[in-house]
């Protein structure tokens, strides 16, 4: 079913410790491009398996069909600080059409400084876009084109993504419209540095997906879509191949973050995320018995800023997040999905594993700052 209605959900992500990986944006024109992985490589999985063979008998070409009227190719003119000081400059990137009324959904750092917004269509048309909002912490942006009844994507809601499944992407990677790659989900609640995106943003970009679909400059924003033509992802960044020596590890925002933000900007012009405090990692069977936890599975808190919200429940390092709210979590992308769910000041009954002992505890979020 096509989205064309406008669904009210809180948003949030969790402060999370900064990766050590460098990537690329993908949008194509800025100064701080960083190189891409080459088009038509995206069925050699990075981790050494052929990717090709396990997604062979997907009907690839059906799912490209349904997606492509729905993604959309964004040319920006922007000022853009250089060295020598703030400088006109043209770029272009992808996007998605999120509601039939108009709305799409792109990366901020696609349209950031953006002065000028040309969108144009699988059919050949063009259609000058505002920017009616953006949101550099997620790194996602809405654009709006006066034009009614447009093929909007459908958009998975609550994800349930396993590494291997079919990953397909769409975009217009050095402007080449309605390009198509194909792969599979390499990994799941990835993080990298959003300074090397492209954008100016600080935070890292967390809860990412990670696939092998080839993604190049001028993929960002474009859609990453599963075997039933459904976006999953948003995709926003890369390695280059020329500085790391990694082939085809691409990275997308996921859906229910992409629904959240843009729903709130299309509302209110901005999106607020709760705040929580904590750095987390992944509860592994080794770490647990290493410290003797109780439990083998949850968020396993790795630092807590002075004076958070976490901080003032009492949380501490080494503690393990294992439910909020009365919902199972099972790693860090859980505790990120399940503080979607709610808004900065909201009072939250957590589970929470201190010192050996399993415990509620509850959290009033405060907000995040952009």
């Amino acid at each position: 079913m096509r989205r064309s209605f406008s669904r009210e959900k809180k948003a949030g992500a969790a402060v999370a410790v900064l990766a050590a990986l460098l990537v690329a944006g993908c949008g194509s024109g800025g100064e701080e491009e960083q190189g891409g992985a080459p088009e038509g490589e995206g069925a050699a999985a990075a981790q050494g398996g052929d990717a090709s063979q396990a997604v062979a008998n997907w009907p690839v070409d059906e799912i490209a069909a349904e997606v492509e009227p729905s993604v959309v190719q964004v040319n920006v003119e922007a000022i853009q600080e250089t060295p020598l000081g703030p400088q006109e400059g043209e770029g272009l990137g992808s996007g998605v059409i999120y509601r039939e009324d108009g709305y799409i959904i792109t990366n901020n750092h696609v349209v950031e400084g953006a002065e000028t917004v040309n969108v144009a269509f699988a059919d050949g048309s063009t259609e000058e876009g505002e920017v009616v909002g953006t949101d550099p912490s997620t790194d996602l942006a809405v654009v709006r084109v006066d034009r009614e009844n447009l093929p909007a994507a459908d958009f998975v809601e609550n994800l349930d993504l396993r590494p291997g499944e079919l990953a397909v992407a769409v975009g217009s990677p050095s402007g080449f419209q309605s390009t198509v790659s194909q792969g599979v989900i390499s990994g799941l609640n990835r993080e990298v540095p959003a300074s090397l995106t492209g954008g100016r943003q600080e935070e890292a970009l967390v809860d990412l997906i990670q696939t092998d679909a080839a993604i190049s400059p001028g993929n960002s924003g474009g859609a990453l879509v599963n075997e039933d033509a459904q976006v999953v992802g948003i995709n926003a960044a890369y390695l280059p191949p020329a500085q790391t020596g990694a082939v085809n590890i691409g990275f997308a925002i996921p859906s229910p973050t992409a629904i959240s933000v843009a729903d709130q900007i299309i509302e209110t012009g901005q999106a607020t995320h709760p705040y929580l405090g904590v750095g987390v990692s992944n509860l592994t069977m080794e770490i647990a018995d290493r410290y003797g936890l109780p439990t083998e599975t949850g968020a396993l808190v790795t630092q807590v800023e002075s004076g958070s919200p976490a901080d003032d429940a009492g949380i501490e390092p080494r503690s393990v997040i294992t439910a909020v709210g009365g919902e199972a979590i099972r790693d860090t992308g859980d505790l990120l999905a399940a503080l979607r769910d709610y808004a900065p000041g909201d009072r939250v009954e957590m589970t929470v594993v201190n010192n050996g002992e399993e415990a509620p505890v509850t959290v009033e979020l405060g907000e995040r700052n952009r």
